[in-house]
């Protein structure tokens, strides 16, 4: 028997997963606003460098493609980072949906039981007798039905006596 309490607990447990949950996306964003400041840093060192080197100075070339790559890198995992996020974001999403519908079907029993449990007597009598109303009913029409076959069998085999009699004295009225 599930009770409010247990209901409730339930729910403040789930609650506080998707608070969880959102605080870590919160610290998620917080991460790739991270990565894109440094992303946009590196690419104002990159400009810096790149314009040193259009200036003329063939010194710092190697540091400068150095950079480069190492913009293309954070580009690449920031895309990927965010491509994770975007994925982690959606199951947990998913699966509050489903705690949610979950939880609210648990609600949705509980709170039929206890409004069972706030019924008198007599309206808990009429619901049982309904039920048991029903099966009985559907006891009859099985009986019903197996009682038609019956007698169609019945009536078949009445025919083909009555059949077999009105030849038998029809052979008796000839002699």
């Amino acid at each position: 028997v599930v009770t409010r309490d247990d209901v409730e607990e339930s729910l403040k447990a789930v609650f506080q997963l998707v608070k969880d949950k959102e605080q870590l996306l919160q610290d998620l964003r917080a991460q790739i606003e991270e990565t894109k400041k440094t992303n946009s840093e590196k690419q104002r060192e990159r400009d810096y460098w790149l314009e040193y080197k259009n200036v003329g100075s063939k010194i710092h070339a190697e540091r400068i493609s150095s950079l480069e790559k190492d913009t293309v890198e954070v580009k690449y995992e920031l895309e990927r980072t965010e491509e994770n996020y975007r994925e982690a974001l959606k199951a947990v999403r998913e699966e509050n949906q489903k705690l949610f519908d979950r939880h609210m079907q648990l609600l949705s029993e509980a709170a039929l039981k206890n409004a069972v449990g706030y019924l008198d007597k007599n309206c808990r009598r009429e619901i049982e007798e309904n039920e048991w109303l029903k099966e009985e009913v559907k006891i009859y029409r099985k009986e019903e039905s197996d009682l038609k076959a019956s007698v169609q069998l019945l009536e078949e085999e009445n025919t083909s006596l009555v059949a077999k009699l009105i030849d038998i004295k029809l052979q008796h009225l000839r002699v």
